[in-house]
Parts: structure tokens; sequence; C-alpha cells
């Protein structure tokens, strides 16, 4: 049984763009905090309208193995990116330094702990243990999967920024392919949460002097 109509999925979907549009155009608050706290009122939303025991949520060792060495390999395939999209594109390094310039200003470790705790948690919860489990239960795995990565995907083109769109649809299909081969949303957690807190706080790739 699906549980959720595909008109409450749009509708999430919908509740999603204004969220990310917001973050990145209101001038309000800090950016890091707004995404937070928009992936958490979206992770609030899934539980409330996830049918009971819908989500797939496993305490395995593996599973925590599994996150961690991802998480190291998706960081070195975003360091080969960042290296070669820098060579081929002349605006390649200033849009990456916008998405890092965003954090400038914002003490670190609170940084860290959002994304280790809230962002990168709350965010797997929607996207895949919600959204995409959602589509691959109603229009099966393969399209279910397409259909909420495009989704990942597009969220983010409200940045207008090229470089983070991309970044986007890697990280997207990285995570996506996980829970659609693992159904299990403990790696896909892990990996997310602890890839963000490296990236973008302890090794960032581009670093302001």
């Amino acid at each position: 049984m699906v549980g959720v109509s595909g008109r409450a999925l749009f509708a999430t979907v919908i509740l999603a763009n204004l969220f990310w549009f917001a973050t990145f155009y209101l001038t309000c608050s800090n950016f890091w905090l707004k995404i937070a706290i928009s992936v958490l009122s979206l992770s609030l939303l899934a539980l409330r309208i996830m049918p009971s025991g819908g989500f797939r949520f496993r305490i395995e060792a593996r599973a925590v193995v599994l996150g961690i060495i991802s998480a190291a390999i998706l960081y070195f395939i975003f360091w080969a990116g960042q290296e070669i999209s820098t060579a081929l594109f002349p605006f390649g390094e200033s849009q990456i330094k916008a998405i890092y310039a965003r954090g400038l200003g914002t003490n670190m470790w609170m940084v860290f702990f959002l994304l280790l705790f809230i962002t990168g948690p709350c965010e797997e919860l929607f996207w895949r243990g919600f959204l995409q489990d959602r589509l691959m239960a109603r229009f099966g795995e393969l399209r279910g999967f397409f259909m909420a990565t495009l989704a990942y995907i597009f969220v983010h083109i409200w940045s207008f920024n090229f470089m983070l769109i991309g970044a986007a649809a890697v990280a997207g299909s990285f995570w996506g392919i996980m829970y659609w081969r693992t159904h299990n949303l403990l790696s896909v957690i892990i990996c997310h949460s602890l890839w963000s807190a490296f990236i973008f706080v302890i090794f960032p790739l581009i670093r302001f002097v």
C-alpha cells in the first residue's frame, strides 16, 4: 500500500521549493539556520503524514560502516569534481566560493552541529525516506528514484548557481542510489551528515584566507 496520495506528495515538493526559495532570498536570519529550519519542518511534516511503520530505518553495523565509507567516497568525488570543474569552467571557482561565502561570519561549530545533527538527517528523512520511498512504491523503484532525484535537483535551481545545481545532481543521485539499493535510511543519513559537515566545515574545498 502506498499510503500517501499523489496530491500530497506533489504538495510537499511545492512546499520544499518555497522553503528553498525563502532560504536563498529572504535576508532575515542566517543561511545555515534557515536551511536547518526548512528541512526540519519538512521532516516533521513527513513524519506526520507517513503511514505508521513506513520509514525504513534499521540499526545495523554494516549500515554504519557503509555510511562512513560512502561519505569518504563522496568527498573524494567532490574534490575531483572541484579540480576538474574549475579547470573547465571560467566561472567555476567563483561560484564555488559563492556557496561557501554564505557561511562567512557564522560560528563554524554551530554550522558543524546543524549539518551533522539536523540538516543532514532531516534532508534524508524527507527526500529519500519519505519522498523517494513513496514515489518508488507508487511508480516503481527506478522511476521513483529518478523522480525524487529530479525534485531534489530542482529545488536548488533557486540558487541560480550552476555549480550548486550540479553538486545537488551528483550528491542527490549518490544518496538516491544508496537508498534504492539498501532500503535503509541509516547509512544514507550517516553519509549525508558526515559529508556535509566535513566538506563545509572541517575540510572545505575552498578556504577563505
